[in-house]
């Protein structure tokens, strides 16, 4: 994940910022406790591919 991209990118749902977790390969809003996956090192940036997170799950 280019660091530079993740400066610019923003949550689609609440605009707020994002956070890049490595070992699953995900942008994470913790506002809307939202994963967005990064495929091909593309980031899916549609809230109907995020994945809700688990209660349990760390953000």
């Amino acid at each position: 994940m280019d660091m530079k991209l993740l400066d610019i990118l923003a949550c689609p749902v609440c605009k707020g910022p994002l956070v890049y977790k490595k070992e699953n390969n995900e942008l994470i809003c913790k506002v809307d406790r939202l994963a967005y996956p990064i495929r091909d090192d593309i980031p899916v940036m549609l809230e109907e591919e995020a994945r809700q997170l688990d209660a349990g799950e760390e953000v």
